[in-house]
């Protein structure tokens, strides 16, 4: 990470600052308690993203924002299957106020993001890469080692994923790729069994004096935009 400038407070630091009894606490425990269900209702919005949008149009013929727009398109769709009695929130384009270097400089922003209605500054972040091919992967290697395993991204929570929009090529092939060039192992995770949906395990670079947990889990979901 980049030399850190002169940073001042943010609303949201000062209706849940770090020094309340509780948040630290509160930060590792969640979303341990609700990823599977943040990530099902992710699955889901993308079953209703094919049947309404990618098996309509031939998405070989975009060639313009297509990382931003699948992510807009399937934010969308996961609310859709939101119930409203859910103790988070979903959002396209979420910034991390908390890793950024100053106040001039452009926060981490995440393509899509859990955030806890209890205390909004605690986040399950998605990050999100166009997959050309099984084996065009740098973009979303790079993701995984400079951010989140840096606590650039995710600082406070122990889980964060990565989608993969797989365009052309094997989601099999896509994980085994990824697995090498991490270098981590993927696991299967019991509730995703059916899915192309992976998880590994991390101890990330914390910065000094801060709380942020060391322990990391990952999740890989290759989303196949083009089958």
């Amino acid at each position: 990470m980049g030399k850190r400038g002169i940073r001042g407070t943010t609303i949201a630091e000062l209706r849940w600052p770090m020094e309340d009894p509780g948040y630290v606490d509160l930060a590792k425990e969640w979303p341990l308690n609700l990823t599977t269900t943040a990530l099902k209702l992710v699955w889901q919005g993308y079953e209703i993203l094919e049947e309404d949008i990618l098996s309509k149009v031939d998405c070989t013929k975009a060639n313009k924002q297509i990382e931003k727009s699948l992510s807009s398109l399937l934010e969308r769709r996961i609310r859709r299957r939101m119930t409203g009695y859910e103790t988070f929130d979903v959002q396209h384009e979420v910034p991390e106020t908390e890793t950024s270097y100053s106040d001039q400089a452009q926060p981490p922003t995440y393509d899509i993001a859990f955030i806890l209605r209890e205390n909004e500054r605690i986040i399950l972040p998605l990050e999100a890469k166009v997959l050309r091919t099984d084996n065009y992967l740098s973009k979303y290697i790079t993701e995984i080692n400079e951010n989140f395993l840096t606590c650039r991204y995710a600082p406070f929570s122990r889980e964060g994923g990565m989608l993969g929009y797989l365009l052309k090529g094997s989601p099999d092939k896509a994980f085994k790729n990824i697995a090498e060039k991490t270098p981590c192992t993927l696991s299967d995770k019991p509730d995703f069994r059916n899915r192309h949906h992976k998880i590994s395990e991390h101890q990330r670079s914390v910065p000094e004096s801060k709380p942020y947990p060391l322990n990391f889990r990952c999740h890989h979901l290759i989303l196949q935009v083009i089958k």
